[in-house]
């Protein structure tokens, strides 16, 4: 029996309209579908805004990730993860893997497609609209231009390399805002990156949140699913347009 195709899918951050066209297809080609979720979490994220596209019969199959800095001392659950993704391969399935954003960029699909790539099976990563890019059309903010020098940068990273980063770049984005929100607050102050800054939570998603003055909501606490886009203020750039900011609650 020939092996199924195992296809890695980024869902984009949120809004199903996102989804690419080739995503589509692959989704509507999928006889299981795999929906990555954490033991803290029910449910599946990326299922929900793959759901507008789903056959009325797939197999829907959900497992439980452990965080990322778990796997080097404890690799059993993915290996688990990985036999039952390779039985149903090897049965003639199509099995898609659904992933927030991009799936190659900060998602646990790099970890499932390293344990998958030596194995004889056929992967076909397509590509999703990563969060920053959506939050970025949809505040009219730019994300880079001209010669500027843009650095990605994980809000978990210690706080030295933050600083190296902001220190070296023109504009910035910060994924996972969700634990050291004042101290990020601080440094984009100390680096002339505050004024100019957007954070946006679960974009594209329900509850989705818009903060614009960080500083006078650096209590706040935030989803995980949190990023800000910023840029060094200089003197000839304009004021940001006004923006629909979330409730200071």
């Amino acid at each position: 029996m020939k092996n199924g195709i195992f296809f890695g899918i980024g869902v984009g951050p949120g809004d199903p309209e996102l989804l690419t066209v080739k995503a589509i297809h692959a989704i509507q080609r999928a006889d299981v579908l795999i929906a990555p979720k954490t033991e803290k979490k029910d449910g599946s994220v990326a299922l929900s805004i793959a759901r507008p596209y789903l056959k009325p019969d797939v197999e829907i199959v959900y497992q439980v990730f452990p965080m990322v800095r778990d796997f080097a001392e404890d690799p059993s659950a993915w290996q688990e993860n990985k036999e039952e993704i390779l039985a149903l391969l090897r049965a003639g399935k199509n099995v898609a893997f659904l992933t927030l954003g991009d799936p190659m960029f900060f998602s646990t699909y790099i970890y499932v497609y390293r344990l998958l790539q030596h194995e004889d099976v056929t992967i076909e990563t397509i590509p999703g609209v990563p969060a920053f890019a959506a939050i970025a059309s949809a505040s009219g903010h730019p994300i880079v231009e001209g010669d500027d020098i843009l650095t990605i940068i994980p809000a978990t990273a210690r706080p030295e390399k933050i600083q190296q980063a902001m220190q070296a770049s023109d504009n910035v984005v910060l994924m996972k805002v969700y634990k050291n929100f004042p101290a990020i607050v601080g440094q984009l102050k100390e680096n002339d990156m505050l004024r100019r800054a957007v954070l946006v939570s679960r974009a594209g998603l329900d509850g989705e949140c818009v903060i614009e003055d960080l500083e006078a909501q650096k209590g706040r606490k935030l989803n995980y699913l949190s990023t800000i886009l910023t840029r060094r203020e200089t003197a000839n750039q304009d004021g940001a347009e006004e923006r629909k900011e979330c409730d200071k609650r």
